[in-house]
């Protein structure tokens, strides 16, 4: 979840740090901190050749104001932003932490799980904690080992051998004064090479005004860091050799591009990033699909007997859309799994089953989870993710990159809208070994290429959701209604509305609305249906407006374009183009995106960074 940088080089050390952390605020913005160290201080107070750490609770914005100048702190330094696991948000509790002795500093990402016992054992040593962070007992216990051994490396070695748990860390040291040393156990850290500097972080976008060399690191892996050098070994002492990669993307495609807020921004991307997930895929004239990151394992795919699509959040819901894809055009039976169950339930695995896990980080640590579980069990294991050179990448054995750029929005958007096209693909690519023909197989994909040019006409309509938003952002509760493919659009609808707005709402298949939320319903509870004249279950749709209308409820309805039927049932009616049944999720979402996003503002919400949530849930 937070995010984590550190910094060797001849610029200034700060200044790197603050910048990073900026990049990386959607990772978690409860406080921040940095640690530098001083070579020649003209701080007050503060010694030569000494760590200063300067945080503060709330936004990096308040780090940023009350950061003194430091002379001659240049080269080297590690900086924090924080989303809270142990102990509230405050300063005492913000990274970097320091030792006894102020000998190190530490930033650190994840969960010590067995930090009360070691935390119990260096007090009975003499150690004095400061926080109530399980983030604290690391650097204690690197300060005990060093005491005995004097060596940083193995310090910082040994201390994470005794740990249970996940991590990314960063460790600066006073007696190693050209060196940072950084490791990573389930929360991701990669290595930034730069000409006479080097970088670490939770994520290249922290670095990538200076570098797009990388080399992500794995699990049990320590880097030795040094402006000119960086060794990677693993926790026995190995030396590990792995080819540097280059990241796909500038730092253009991480800016606002005169948006007032990145969701804004994401949102309006969709026509471009559904082209570029479809991008060289597909064969129109054949009816298929060319996925070159599954042919290694192609027979065991289409000879599944079962599929699991497993993720969370929106991942989750994309999942459940791809359900109701594969099963109709693979006739594969799938099941849908919350990754975050999926590990603890002792799943029952068989010899043909696949698992599809959904990550638009590719560092979800119970997705990354659901996988080592399916793995542990020899099942073959695909991932749908966002990011090149992630954990679920490295993790999987084939996979489907969405290529949908860098998103930096809390909520996510594009992400889901893309990995529904990949899903679609995948049951086009699946189906043709059974029973899909050709001419379904190209009419499936002639509707995927027309669907940027249909977002864009949603797009420009905007307005009218703006003015809808207008009229109800002071509701405090919300009801989402569709069926079929629409289901899971009607949870994510919700999901959206209650992330960046704080509203309460509930997504629903609209025939269970009979079957207890039916109560809520009166004149205060708008009530949002997504009813497709070309579904099968429109007719039945008609009838719960009908229902909800009876009752006094405020009906929102996202209805086909031409269909003035619903016009005299609605209160409101939002018109996307029509397109296939099976394809009308990635049209049917985006005014709810949009009208979560305007409620938002109207209720003058942090749209891009909403309190409590962080964009990458690397943590359980």
């Amino acid at each position: 979840m937070c995010g984590i940088i550190g910094y060797v080089g001849k610029k200034d050390a700060s200044s790197v740090l603050l910048q990073g952390l900026n990049r990386m605020e959607y990772r978690g913005y409860d406080s921040a901190g940095v640690a530098v160290l001083c070579r020649k201080s003209s701080l007050a107070g503060q010694d030569e050749n000494s760590i200063f750490i300067h945080k503060r609770a709330g936004k990096i914005e308040k780090l940023e104001n009350s950061l003194p100048k430091i002379n001659n702190a240049n080269g080297i330094g590690i900086g924090h932003t924080r989303w809270a696991t142990h102990g509230e948000p405050s300063k005492i509790n913000a990274h970097p932490f320091n030792g006894c002795k102020n000998e190190f500093a530490i930033a650190h990402n994840g969960i010590i799980e067995n930090y009360t016992t070691i935390r119990t054992n260096l007090v009975e040593q003499g150690h004095v904690f400061e926080s109530e962070t399980d983030s604290e007992v690391i650097i204690h216990l690197i300060e005990s080992y060093y005491n005995t051994n004097h060596d940083f490396f193995n310090a910082v070695r040994l201390a994470l051998k005794d740990l249970w748990g996940t991590y990314g860390i960063v460790v600066l040291s006073r007696d190693h004064p050209d060196t940072i040393i950084a490791a990573k156990n389930g929360s991701p850290m990669i290595v930034g090479l730069g000409e006479n500097e080097n970088f670490v972080a939770s994520d290249v976008a922290a670095f990538l005004k200076y570098t797009r060399n990388i080399l992500p690191m794995e699990d049990g892996e320590i880097a030795i860091v040094s402006a000119d050098e960086v060794q990677v070994k693993t926790l026995e002492n190995s030396v590990v050799n792995r080819k540097l990669e280059k990241v796909g993307f500038d730092l253009s495609t991480i800016e606002k591009g005169g948006y007032p807020h990145y969701m804004l921004k994401e949102i309006n991307e969709q026509p471009d990033t559904i082209n570029d997930t479809l991008r060289g895929r597909i064969l129109l004239q054949k009816g298929n699909v060319k996925l070159g990151g599954l042919e290694q394992f192609d027979k065991r795919l289409k000879n599944a007997k079962r599929i699991i699509l497993t993720g969370c959040g929106t991942s989750w819901h994309a999942a459940l859309v791809g359900e109701y894809l594969i099963e109709e055009f693979a006739r594969i039976p799938v099941e849908v799994e919350y990754a975050s169950e999926f590990r603890y339930r002792q799943p029952i695995l068989e010899e043909n089953d696949v698992l599809i896990a959904l990550s638009q980080s590719g560092e979800t640590a119970d997705t990354v989870a659901a996988i080592k579980e399916a793995k542990r069990q020899n099942i073959l294991v695909l991932g749908i993710c966002n990011v090149v050179g992630s954990s679920i990448a490295r993790a999987t054995d084939m996979g489907i990159f969405i290529h949908a750029g860098p998103e930096i929005g809390v909520a996510s958007t594009k992400s889901f809208t893309s990995q529904v096209a990949a899903l679609s693909l995948l049951a086009v690519y699946l189906g043709r070994e059974k029973n899909l023909t050709q001419l379904e197989g190209r009419k499936i994909l002639q509707g995927l290429l027309d669907l940027p040019g249909k977002i864009r006409s949603i797009l420009d309509e905007s307005g009218n959701v703006k003015e809808l938003a207008a009229i109800y952002a002071s509701h405090q509760n919300f009801l989402y209604l569709g069926r079929g493919y629409n289901f899971p659009v009607a949870l994510e609808g919700a999901l959206k509305l209650k992330e960046i707005s704080y509203i309460h709402a509930e997504g629903y298949p609209a025939a269970e609305m009979k079957h207890g939320p039916i109560a809520l319903i009166d004149e205060s509870m708008p009530v949002v249906f997504i009813a497709l004249k070309d579904d099968p279950t429109y007719p039945k749709i008609l009838s719960n407006i009908e229902e909800v209308k009876a009752r006094k409820g405020k009906v929102i309805a996202i209805a086909t374009q031409g269909d003035e039927e619903i016009s005299k049932k609605a209160d409101h009616v939002i018109y996307i183009p029509e397109t296939l049944k099976c394809l009308s999720p990635i049209l049917s979402v985006i005014p709810l995106q949009l009208l979560s996003y305007y409620i938002a503002v109207q209720r003058g919400c942090d749209v891009d960074q909403p309190r409590n949530l962080a964009k990458s849930v690397t943590v359980e």
